[in-house]
């Protein structure tokens, strides 16, 4: 059986996309990945608790010479 390929997550009370997309990819810009996985979620600003979304799996680049010139916070 091939592995998932996406998380769910289960929101908070307050959860916003940026947030989400921060705990999962550490980084804020990444919400829109979030977003277009999620077409059936409303756009708003901060959800209510037990919303279900998906989280997709995403990998980091694996070229070392580019990682090694990025800033720490996006490794």
């Amino acid at each position: 059986m091939a592995e998932s390929q996406y998380i769910e997550h289960v929101t908070s009370d307050g959860e916003r996309w940026d947030t989400i997309a921060w705990k999962y990819y550490g980084d804020v810009s990444k919400m829109g990945i979030i977003i277009k996985a999620n077409p059936y979620v409303p756009i708003q600003p901060i959800f209510p608790a037990g919303l279900k979304l998906i989280i997709p799996i995403i990998e980091k680049p694996s070229n070392p010479v580019l990682i090694s010139t990025l800033p720490p916070w996006k490794t």
